[in-house]
This record gives C-alpha cells, sequence and structure tokens, in this order.
C-alpha cells in the first residue's frame, strides 16, 4: 500500500496527514503555527507534525511515498520554495521550504497554495464533487478563494483567486495586505483580532482575550470566536456580523464574474462555525447577486479541518511519477 503525507500549513496551525492511495486518512495530528522563529521554526513543527502523523499510522516519516505542503503565500513548486507568506511568523522574503523537508523526510515534496490544494480536494472528493465548476472560499486567519473552471482549476498567471482581496469598501478599512478596503480586512481572523483590540481600547467589554487565555492560546482562534458566540458575547457578535456582510459582498462579486455553480466555504472559521454561518453568508449574498432568481449552491466544507491536508496527499501522489 502506498502511503502518502500531506500539510496544511495555516497561520494558527499545521495539519497533517498520512493517507493511503484511496486517500483515506491513516493518521494525523494538529500542532500550533510558531509565533516566533520565522521560517525554519515553521519548518521543524511541520516535520514533528508530520512524525507525529506517522506514528498514529504504526510508521515511520522515511515510508512515505512523498509529502504534499499547502502553503500560504506565494507558493513556486518548481523552485521548491514559498515568498512573502505573511500570516506566518517573520516570513516576508523567499524560503526554501523542500530543501528542508525533503531531507527529514526522506520523501519527495511537492508545494501548492494552501487554498488551491483545499479547493482541489473538495472538488475531487468532497462537497464540490456533483459541480463541474465551483468557487472555493476559506475563511481563517486570511481570507482565500480558488476557481476551478469545467473541471480545471483556474490560476491565471499565478495569483488568481485572491477573493479575499477583492474591494468591498472604498477607502475602507485597511488590510493587513497593506491595501484599504478588501475582505480580508473585515473577514481575516488576524484583521478581526486586530479589530477587536482597538475596540477594547476604546473602552469595550468582550469576553474573547479571557477565552485566549483560558484555552491557552496566543491568537483569536476559531474556537474562541465560537466559544465568545456562545456566550452571546456583544462584540464577537458585531465583528462577525461585520466578516459575514463582507464575505457576502465579495463572494456575490466574484459569482457576477464567473458565474459558477457552487460555493464552498470552509477555512477555520468556515469549518467551526459551519452550516449555520455558510447560510447567513448566502443571504448575505444575495442583495449584491445579479442572478439572484438563480444563486449557486452554497455549502459548508464536507473534508472540515482535515480537508487542506488530504488535498496535500493529491499533490504528493502527482509528484511520485516524477520522481520514479
Amino acid at each position: 500500500m502506498t502511503r502518502y503525507g500531506g500539510i496544511d500549513l495555516g497561520g494558527t496551525k499545521i495539519q497533517a496527514v498520512v493517507t493511503d492511495d484511496q486517500h483515506q486518512v491513516l493518521g494525523a495530528s494538529r500542532h500550533a503555527t510558531p509565533t516566533t522563529g520565522g521560517p525554519a521554526a515553521v519548518a521543524e513543527e511541520i516535520i514533528s507534525a508530520m512524525r507525529d502523523a506517522t506514528a498514529e499510522a504504526g510508521m515511520s516519516v522515511n515510508e512515505l511515498a512523498a509529502v504534499g505542503v499547502g502553503s500560504p503565500g506565494v507558493v513556486d513548486d518548481e523552485a521548491g520554495t514559498v515568498t512573502s507568506a505573511r500570516n506566518l511568523s517573520d516570513w516576508e522574503g523567499t524560503h526554501d521550504l523542500r530543501s528542508v523537508l525533503e531531507r527529514a523526510f526522506e520523501a519527495p515534496v511537492a508545494l501548492g497554495n494552501d487554498v488551491n490544494v483545499a479547493t482541489d480536494a473538495e472538488f475531487h472528493l468532497g462537497a464540490g464533487k456533483p459541480h463541474p465548476s465551483m468557487l472555493g472560499v476559506f475563511w481563517g486567519t486570511g481570507v482565500g478563494g480558488a476557481l476551478v473552471l469545467d473541471g480545471r482549476m483556474w490560476e491565471g498567471r499565478g495569483a488568481a483567486g485572491e477573493i479575499g482581496h477583492m474591494c468591498v469598501k472604498l477607502d475602507g478599512a485597511i488590510c493587513p495586505c497593506g491595501r484599504r478596503g478588501c475582505m480580508e480586512a473585515y473577514a481575516g481572523r488576524g484583521a478581526m483580532e486586530a479589530y477587536a483590540r482597538e475596540k477594547v481600547k476604546g473602552g469595550a467589554k468582550t469576553s474573547l482575550f479571557k477565552l485566549m487565555e483560558e484555552k491557552g492560546k496566543q491568537r483569536l482562534a476559531s474556537g474562541v470566536w465560537a466559544k465568545a458566540l456562545e456566550r452571546d458575547d456583544k462584540l464577537a457578535h458585531q465583528i462577525i456580523d461585520r466578516a459575514v456582510e463582507a464575505l457576502g459582498a465579495g463572494i456575490a462579486s466574484a459569482l457576477n464574474l464567473v458565474d459558477v455553480e457552487a460555493v464552498i466555504i470552509g477555512g477555520g472559521l468556515g469549518d467551526r462555525l459551519g452550516q449555520p454561518y455558510v447560510d447567513r453568508i448566502r443571504d448575505a449574498m444575495m442583495p449584491h447577486l445579479f442572478t439572484d432568481y438563480r444563486p449557486p449552491v452554497t455549502l459548508a466544507a464536507a473534508l472540515g479541518d482535515l480537508g487542506g491536508a488530504i488535498g496535500a496527499t493529491l499533490l504528493a501522489a502527482e509528484r511520485v511519477p516524477a520522481h520514479a
């Protein structure tokens, strides 16, 4: 049986899985993404997460046929590098991720954009399977997007799908990318945390940061937001409502251009808040959707937290023949 490793590298977590050649999960491990130490610390944590996943699968890491990695930033699989992964610690420049991982795993490593990888998994194995064209939206530390058109991932000149940086408000809030009015400035978890801190400095009351400490987190992770909503935290509701409105406007604008059959919503917050909030995002889309008489199917990602890592195993499987 051929076994593949998959890594979903995110702003707050590193999810590792081991799958068989049918991409069924044999072992999994989740580690926190380091907030200090830069690319070297991130690479070490990836290696540690994969070792734990292979141990759960009852094997050693050097028995993997190949490993795939879905990463934020500008990913160059040919060079083996990741550039400007701003949601990661001190990752502004270009860093060679492949060579570090191949030395540790003693197996070929394939790199892909994290959102493209997760969308590919939903298209082939998850909620997108019935649809020839779909838009994947991943609501987490940032807001990522990817397009499948007539069965093929549309990458444009290499940067297609950046739905988080569609403008939803002219001269609006400053986005982590430095521009104004991006969807991510309102809906990205990093920007939402910055906004919450700003509100607290201005006198707003919230349980968000107390919950963060109770959970031993260094950031307002998806579980913290979910717990705050459960406790009916007023500020958490206000910020989430603001995010939902921005997501609705941005996704509808994208749909007005490409008119695909389905929208699949995942990512840390998307997965954690689930179909009820997916339904709210769909409702927020409707006032902005030109074809509101026939909206696309809008669904929560079926593969959940493991989707990005499972998608990375699809990349790994493609890599094996190239190294045969």
